[in-house]
């Protein structure tokens, strides 16, 4: 994918907690376009939250290879990491406390990040104007994060993400603590970000109804990429739009590829399978022996 902005390439993260060692991250492979927006989703503990927390410059990778833009997410110095989350990306949390000042305003928040990168008075005000009018605030930028709702306050983080004009925008459960249709309308400001902006955009979420409104969505299992929904617009036999979704799993250099947990679970698949190569495709089946000891 030559146009990949997001490269992450057997990416692996190990923490030590005493004598434990967790491997939060186990050869993850990622490829995310240059103005694409995707989401990632995964089980609690599958890695997720871990990867957006690289991708942000907040952690750093133990082994393998990331890049997002033109860095290098292993050869940063803490200098590097400072300029890198100041231009290249921006990060909204789950929690908007995380996100926002208590005592400061709308305005105020936003023009923080662009005081920071020493941007020129003028320019920040009229900036400032532009991304709460942009995300649909306007209304709120004399007042502090009490005096908005749990969407509002949402949306101000994502304007605060996006002052610097970073390239890549990161959201961790950006709508983890919202109603439903409050959640629709922060993820609808994310789509008109990414559209009209030309921002790419990483989503983590676990809520099936938002991970299904973008063309691809990528899950991560035990550490690792194991598989991908595409999903596309066609017409149906009435002449009504309908939207088409495909799965694949994802193969990575060494061969191997996750089956899905219902795959696995309708065809009792054990610890060995049968593989046989047919004319266009690999065929996998349970192992009978196998099975039937087990059973």
């Amino acid at each position: 994918m030559p146009d990949a902005i997001v490269v992450c390439d057997s990416l692996v993260r190990i923490y030590q907690t005493g004598s434990i060692e967790v491997q939060a991250l186990q050869g993850l492979d990622l490829l995310v376009e240059a103005g694409e927006m995707i989401a990632v989703v995964g089980a609690s503990g599958s890695g997720k939250s871990t990867l957006l927390s690289l991708l942000a410059g907040i952690d750093a990778p133990t082994a393998g290879r990331a890049r997002v833009a033109d860095w290098d997410l292993l050869d940063m110095s803490a200098r590097d990491r400072v300029r890198y989350r100041r231009h290249t990306v921006g990060y909204v949390r789950q929690q908007t406390a995380q996100n926002l000042v208590p005592y400061l305003t709308a305005a105020q928040v936003v023009d923080l990040p662009m005081t920071l990168a020493r941007v020129p008075r003028k320019e920040r005000a009229t900036r400032v104007n532009t991304l709460l009018e942009a995300v649909g605030v306007a209304h709120c930028a004399d007042r502090r994060p009490g005096q908005m709702s749990g969407g509002e306050q949402m949306r101000v983080a994502i304007a605060v993400s996006l002052a610097n004009r970073p390239r890549v925008l990161l959201a961790d459960e950006p709508t983890g603590e919202l109603d439903t249709e409050t959640s629709a309308q922060v993820f609808g400001v994310l789509r008109d970000v990414n559209r009209d902006l030309g921002v790419t955009i990483v989503v983590v979420t676990h809520d099936p109804d938002v991970s299904g409104q973008v063309e691809r969505t990528v899950a991560i299992r035990d550490g690792r990429t194991s598989s991908e929904v595409l999903r596309r617009t066609s017409t149906g036999a009435n002449g009504d739009d309908e939207v088409v979704h495909e799965e694949y799993a994802v193969m990575d250099r060494a061969g191997r590829v996750q089956v899905p947990k219902d795959y696995i679970e309708a065809l009792n698949l054990t610890r060995r399978v049968r593989l046989a190569l047919e004319d266009d495709h690999v065929s996998l089946r349970p192992d009978e022996e196998t099975r039937g000891k087990s059973a």
